[in-house]
């Protein structure tokens, strides 16, 4: 059964208000019209319609999903609570991102993303003439104090370096075996959860399905970018 297509009461006055839009939801895939008349009827000799190819939006919310189709190029940052996938290409190969050389023009930078059965995060840094690490304020709350690993190289000298405690999640204390001055580069990882409000929630890594629909947790909690 065709759809009958009903035209709007064409009340001739002017409203040049904001309004919100009518109609059913359409499940294709097309571009849509680029409106260059408010004629109530279109002439045939009249210019053929333009589609949006090109398109500029303020903002742009999206509903359920969004696919991209080639390349993602984004001039700022993306924000999610835990994003899964490759903007570039599909999630079975590897995530990366693609950028142009900073000072070599003509020339790219391709690198891939580090990934792991966590949504880790990391600070690293220079410990010299001190041996307290102070961790950020924004981990608490927000990460799984009881994951934070802590990885020190030692710089000019073996210095037998230790870590003696992690307290509270905000600050770690080395100290040398030695009693040697401590200079050393330092990288603290943690998991952070993959929802606050259900800190007990942990990624499944391995689950039977098809596609990501059939993931065993709450998807909710995940942008889920290409996938095979």
């Amino acid at each position: 059964m065709a759809f009958e297509f009903l035209p709007p009461e064409m009340t001739w006055t002017t409203h040049c208000g904001d309004a919100p839009t009518f109609g059913r939801f359409s499940t294709m895939f097309d571009y849509p019209t680029k409106g260059i008349t408010q004629a109530s009827t279109y002439p045939k000799e009249a210019c053929q319609p333009w589609l949006h190819y090109n398109m500029r939006l303020g903002n742009l919310a999206v509903d359920t999903n969004l696919q991209v189709g080639a390349t993602g190029v984004y001039g700022g940052n993306v924000t999610a609570p835990l994003f899964i996938g490759d903007l570039q290409g599909t999630a079975s190969g590897n995530k990366s991102f693609d950028i142009p050389h900073v000072t070599q023009p003509g020339k790219r930078i391709r690198h891939v993303c580090a990934e792991g059965p966590e949504a880790g995060i990391y600070v690293r840094g220079r410990l010299t003439g001190k041996n307290t690490i102070e961790l950020p304020d924004y981990w608490e709350g927000l990460v799984d104090i009881d994951s934070i690993t802590v990885t020190l190289t030692q710089i000019g000298s073996s210095q037998d370096l230790i870590v003696e405690s992690i307290d509270w999640g905000k600050v770690v204390k080395i100290k040398s075996g030695t009693a040697s001055n401590i200079d050393c580069f330092y990288e603290v990882w943690v998991a952070r959860y993959i929802n606050r409000e259900k800190p007990e929630e942990k990624l499944h890594v391995v689950y039977n399905g098809e596609s990501p629909a059939d993931y065993p947790g709450n998807n909710d909690d995940f942008i889920v970018g290409g996938f095979q």
